[in-house]
């Protein structure tokens, strides 16, 4: 399955659970002066997160562009990249947890089939200081689907809770799921800190608003917003453990290959530079097609 075959699946497979798809958005944020570029699908549709009613309904799907610079120094491993693609699906105050994590896990072996012994998940341990709960339910809907309890880990806020664009804004915890990479057998506990766990998706349980006061306020509507990284669910399927040799890296790094004299893998260094390369290149293309100048301040820079 490549980049284009996978987007069609996804789509279909949503719409066939009665969401409807709406059009992938610039990188450019309209009307948002709290962040630079769209990092996640959602932020194209916060004010309908916020309540306000969406014209095509309360179940929405799409696959939307995404530049994420908080990652920037991640990038040169073999799956962070600064411009990805987001498979996202969405509840505006229609179905909430069991529901989305069902279909997420249907997708993904069903749709996908990939292996359920291979996956893992994580759910949010809970935060006394914003003053929201450790997440059982979740966990629960996982053992019911028939993971055991050595492949669900409870994570704190840094790792399991979506924080706003901006300063303020719609925001909650999330549950994870994670595929351990191919070439050897997954062990029987999962353990969030080994890189042969990589995560491929996320529901994240939009049931706040954060406030000027830094206060996290529960909203009438409940939201899902899931997302699912084109490059790296590619990488999975493709049985890769590197996702700059899946389909859309390829032809760049094969150029930089061309043009350096240099051999893609045979240097750990070379390697890493390459690809920071490729994906520098690739972000500062999207960026100026969606009508940013290269310059010294804000999103030119």
């Amino acid at each position: 399955m490549n980049r284009k075959q996978l987007i069609k699946k996804y789509i279909e497979f949503f719409k066939s659970k009665n969401h409807k798809e709406i059009p992938n958005a610039s990188l450019v944020p309209e009307n948002d002066p709290t962040t630079l570029f769209i990092g996640s699908g959602v932020e194209t549709i916060t004010p309908y997160v916020l309540g306000q009613p969406h014209p095509l309904g309360k179940r929405l799907v799409n696959n939307q562009k995404s530049i994420r610079t908080q990652d920037i120094d991640d990038v040169g491993d073999e799956f962070h990249h600064t411009l990805f693609e987001m498979l996202g699906n969405w509840s505006l105050g229609d179905y909430w947890k069991e529901e989305a994590i069902k279909m997420t896990y249907e997708f993904l072996t069903k749709s996908l089939n990939i292996p359920k012994k291979r996956l893992a998940a994580t759910c949010f341990k809970g935060d006394k200081i914003l003053k929201i709960p450790k997440d059982n339910e979740s966990e629960k809907i996982y053992l019911k689907l028939g993971f055991s309890k050595e492949r669900i880990a409870f994570l704190g806020k840094k790792d399991n809770f979506w924080s706003p664009a901006g300063i303020i804004g719609p925001c909650g915890p999330n549950t994870e799921i994670f595929y351990w990479k191919p070439n050897s057998k997954p062990p029987k506990k999962f353990c969030p800190e080994d890189d042969n766990w990589l995560e491929i998706g996320n529901n994240v349980l939009m049931q706040y608003n954060k406030n000027k006061k830094g206060e996290y306020i529960e909203q009438k509507q409940k939201t899902i917003d899931f997302g699912g990284g084109v490059e790296r669910i590619i990488t999975t399927l493709k049985g890769l453990r590197d996702s700059y040799e899946a389909d859309m890296w390829k032809p760049i790094i094969q150029k930089i290959e061309t043009i350096s004299g240099k051999k893609y893998g045979k240097d750990k260094k070379e390697t890493k530079a390459m690809r920071i390369i490729a994906d520098h290149v690739k972000a500062s293309v999207f960026i100026i097609a969606d009508g940013i100048v290269p310059g010294n301040s804000e999103q030119g820079y």
